[in-house]
């Protein structure tokens, strides 16, 4: 597999293509997954999974010691009529179906939750609203589990909001009936101090398709593991994902998708910013093509866009294919600083300096936050947008 690397500013990465001699071969995209922690031994950052994490400021939810508090966060959902909204216990069938923890920190959140939210929306239902999720944090510490599911042929959105100040460690599951469309946007807009670990897991049904938008700004340190794998032939997955990181702040992605069945797609796009000193941002994609998933059409890319010195990025896409009967995989990266020629072409039209510098960052944000189909979360992520860039020229 590609050695994962510190990517300095204005260089490119693509990574390694690695084809494995048998799916049992211990590496990251194959992981032992568990719902014990006592799975998992307390990490101390010479793991390939947490070398890049800052385990200091974790606040105790790596090792056991962070201590759930009853002023964790408040979740208030919103949902039409026809959604079924429930509060269940662990011993519920229906958690944990689209993915298993694989590392302590989310084993910690499935061992630790009192009641999971289960969202249902039942067959043939097509959405006209948004259901919204809001996440507040209150200041203390908290364990959560969020299931969503789709019956066969329903279609709705999802936006999930994180606001507030917490130290949350969650699960996600997204469950995709045949033939199912659910579209996801995760909003991580934290206040300064807050910690985020989260792994979304997304199980595909015959047919169905996937779409998330993962957007990140606020906390001191969030790490998200979005992950997804098929339950049937003909499944689509989007994913993709828009970060901004300031001075202090470490925003981790680190994505898998099992293509573990025939004929399904994929295509991943992750695009983020830096700027101020010891902004760390980390991007880890990995596409796993198993034997069986012959057809597979999959990519995956990542683009970088520091705007000041001090900042770094780690940026390592991986492909791991066990068949050669595929219809296409690639993978990209790329990180480096403002595009000269674009910059000179603005200012020779009379703009000055710093406003073409805006224009830039916001057309390389636009062709994702466009996609989102939410007018209002739209609008609002262009705001945080341009509030971002104008404390980057303050």
């Amino acid at each position: 597999m590609a050695e994962a690397q510190n990517i300095p500013v204005g260089s490119t990465t693509a990574g390694t293509i690695a084809v494995a001699a048998e799916s049992t071969v211990a590496t990251r995209m194959s992981a032992p997954a568990s719902f014990d922690v006592a799975d998992f031994p307390v990490p101390h950052g010479r793991e390939e999974e947490w070398r890049f994490t800052p385990l200091e400021r974790l606040r105790g939810l790596h090792d056991g010691t962070a201590v759930a508090t009853g002023d964790g966060v408040k979740v208030d959902v919103d949902a039409p009529e026809a959604v079924v909204v429930e509060a269940v216990g662990r011993d519920d069938a229906r958690i944990g179906r689209a993915g298993t923890p694989v590392d302590r920190v989310a084993a910690q959140a499935y061992s630790a939750f009192e009641k999971a939210g289960v969202i249902t929306v039942p067959k043939e239902t097509v959405l006209t609203e948004p259901i919204r999720i809001r996440v507040h944090g209150e200041g203390g510490t908290a364990y959560a589990h969020q299931v969503v599911e789709l019956g066969a042929f329903a279609e709705a959105v999802v936006v999930i909001d994180h606001t507030g100040d917490a130290v949350l460690a969650a699960n996600v599951d997204y469950v995709l009936g045949d033939g199912a469309k659910l579209t996801v946007v995760s909003v991580q807009d934290w206040d300064d101090k807050a910690v985020h670990v989260g792994q979304h897991n997304a199980l595909i049904g015959r047919d169905a398709t996937f779409k998330s938008f993962v957007v990140t700004f606020g906390g001191d340190l969030v790490r998200l593991h979005p992950r997804v794998a098929y339950a049937g032939p003909g499944g689509e997955a989007e994913l993709f994902g828009l970060y901004f990181t300031d001075r202090g702040q470490h925003q981790e992605h680190r994505l898998l998708v099992d293509h573990n069945v025939p004929h399904c797609k994929s295509n991943v796009v992750y695009k983020g910013a830096l700027q101020g000193d010891d902004a760390h941002a980390v991007w880890i994609g990995d596409v796993l093509i198993e034997a069986a998933a012959e057809g597979t059409d999959t990519y995956e890319m990542n683009r970088n866009l520091v705007l000041t010195d001090g900042a770094r990025v780690d940026s390592v896409p991986n492909l791991e294919i066990e068949t050669g009967e595929i219809v296409g995989a690639g993978h990209a990266s790329a990180t480096g600083r403002f595009d000269d020629e674009q910059l000179f072409y603005l200012m020779a039209r009379g703009i000055p300096e710093i406003d073409a510098r805006r224009l830039v960052v916001r057309g390389f944000f636009a062709e994702l936050v466009q996609q989102i189909g939410v007018p209002d979360i739209e609008e609002r992520l262009l705001v945080k947008i341009e509030e971002e860039l104008e404390a980057s020229v303050a």
